[in-house]
């Protein structure tokens, strides 16, 4: 495998632009200035305006998690939990512990099929050369990956894969991987060509995994990827209780775990050793988490959650704060929105009001969320954080073992290479505990408890909160009705929100807009350093670049798939 080289860097300085970027949907342009070959200052610009919350009102509460679910095309069923835990939180009342569970085990199958689906399918190729897989030895290839895990994978098994990206190649297409990487030898790459190979082939075996992962969700949520289960009170799966349902489930989630011990974490450390210079960019200093995964009977309470709640302030591990709602505050100084004034969610105003794009004052239609007037990260990478600094029976032991494999300190952790090291930690021990939880659930309906919902009323003048650690992170629905039970306010405070926002009214960075600056740019026409970070967080947003010369005007386009 590849030692660590050193990172290429070239001496531009200038603008860069990468609009739009990210392999999903949506819109996110990123804007840079370079200097002598590094990242001197960096705007995040969210560019679609969707306006749900101004949609959402005057409905009923109950309805909301059909309309917030469209926020994404991809965690749907975080966006109807939320919604659905804003309602129980106003409601004030439990929901059976059958529904906990129920709900949890869905949610643990997003997590995996999300994580799967970003390191493989939105995230490796900022990393994998995939024409540099046409130069391997399929031997070696295969004697390296028989050596990282129990996988049965042969020479012939790599002949085939690189015999499919010849014909690929040959044809003047690349299928799949059409405009999804950089061509031509970019400096940045540093992996073997029989990594590259390994993580090739499993790209492509991923994309089957992720179907059926994808299905186990349906199985109890009826639809993917919006599901059709959710009730303020529960749920209405009623089949989820027969011994067929839970087998089914069983069946795809022990397939889609021994997918992600033998190929996902293995793989995921491979290519880790090739690029341990990225523990040096791309960090941020704050971060926050606010757990997930509540115990059966404990649906609102956030410190019964198996992943905990918490805050950590300039990267102090061993000082996590405990977490308080009421510290969040969103901003729209810098955001197409008008008025200058900070608001917590449950005041919060959505009045568009757009300048122009480029504008360096007001520039993205995200807000800017703070915590305690603070700028903080959240994912997989602050979950992960807050859990090894309380000694989490479960994480703390994986953080250890990924530190030990790559022989690196927990500072590494604060960088893109430990961002997406920690998805993979996250993944995991997700993945661990899943069956834990099935087999509670299973016991549960052998003592004869059937119930999963409860009959409630949308409650008049209230208001209530959900939160969600979904695998993006710290995401939350702020509701209020009227005197008629209806929405009389609706605010969405996403994880992309978080992390890709602009400044605040203090004109503090954004946790992406921080974590660009310092990292080296090789090549400024294919600035493949700013995708490897920001696709780290993994936006929800999509899909060409254009990189402007500062030196020459000249403008390139290169996109991103």
């Amino acid at each position: 495998m590849s030692q660590t080289l050193k990172t290429a860097q070239s001496n531009y300085t200038g603008p860069v632009v990468v609009d739009p970027l990210t392999r999903i949907e949506g819109h996110l342009r990123v804007e840079v200035e370079v200097e002598n070959g590094r990242i001197k200052e960096a705007r995040s610009c969210g560019t679609l305006f969707r306006g749900l919350e101004i949609i959402l009102k005057g409905r009923d509460p109950r309805d909301a998690q059909h309309f917030t679910q469209r926020t994404c095309g991809v965690c749907t069923y975080t966006h109807a939990l939320a919604s659905t835990r804003a309602l129980e939180d106003a409601i004030k009342k439990p929901i059976p512990a059958n529904a906990t569970y129920i709900r949890n085990l869905v949610l643990g199958m997003l997590f995996l099929h999300d994580h799967l689906v970003h390191f493989y399918h939105l995230h490796a190729l900022d990393f994998v050369d995939v024409t540099a897989a046409l130069r391997a030895d399929p031997a070696r290839a295969a004697q390296i990956a028989t050596s990282i895990s129990p996988r049965e994978v042969t020479a012939e098994n790599y002949k085939a894969v690189q015999a499919k990206l010849k014909a690929f190649v040959d044809s003047g297409q690349l299928g799949p991987f059409t405009n999804a990487y950089f061509l031509g030898g970019h400096p940045a790459y540093q992996l073997d060509p029989e990594v590259n190979l390994i993580a090739t082939a499993d790209y492509l075996q991923a994309l089957r995994v992720q179907v059926e992962t994808a299905r186990g969700m349906a199985v109890f949520g009826a639809k993917n990827p919006h599901v059709q289960f959710m009730v303020g009170g529960g749920v209405t799966c009623y089949e989820a209780l027969t011994a067929e349902c839970i087998g089914e489930f069983r069946e795809i989630y022990k397939k889609t775990r021994a997918f992600i011990e033998q190929y996902y974490i293995p793989d995921l450390l491979a290519v880790a050793e090739g690029y341990k210079n990225w523990a040096a960019y791309g960090g941020t200093r704050n971060f926050m988490a606010f757990g997930e995964f509540p115990a059966a009977g404990g649906e609102r309470d956030l410190n019964s959650r198996w992943l905990k709640p918490g805050v950590i302030y300039n990267r102090k591990i061993a000082d996590a704060q405990k977490f308080e709602p009421a510290k969040i505050m969103e901003h729209v100084r810098h955001s197409w929105y008008e008025g200058d004034k900070a608001s917590p969610p449950y005041e919060g105003e959505t009045k568009p009001a757009f300048t122009e794009m480029g504008d360096t004052d007001r520039y993205s239609w995200l807000k800017a969320p703070r915590y305690d007037n603070h700028a903080v990260e959240t994912g997989p990478l602050a979950q992960t954080l807050v859990d090894y600094s309380q000694n989490h029976k479960t994480v703390k032991p994986l953080v250890d073992f990924v530190l030990k494999k790559l022989s690196v300190g927990p500072e590494a952790l604060f960088s893109t290479l430990g961002r997406t090291a920690a998805r993979g930690i996250e993944t995991l021990a997700v993945a661990q505990q899943l069956e834990q939880w099935l087999n509670e659930y299973e016991a549960n309906i052998g003592k004869g408890d059937k119930k999963i919902a409860e009959d409630y009323e949308a409650p008049k003048n209230a208001k209530g909160v959900g939160f969600v650690n979904a695998p993006r992170g710290g995401l939350s629905h702020w509701l209020r009705t009227d005197e008629n039970g209806k929405i009389a306010n609706f605010q969405l405070v996403v994880p992309t929100t978080w992390n890709l926002g602009p400044r605040d009214s203090q004109s503090i960075p954004g946790a992406a807009e921080e974590a660009l600056v310092g990292t080296p740019v090789a090549d400024p026409k294919r600035p493949v350093e700013i995708l490897r970070t920001i696709h780290s967080f993994d936006p929800c947003i999509a899909c060409a670049v254009h990189v402007i010369d500062g030196q020459t005007n000249e403008v390139h386009k290169f996109k991103v798939l």
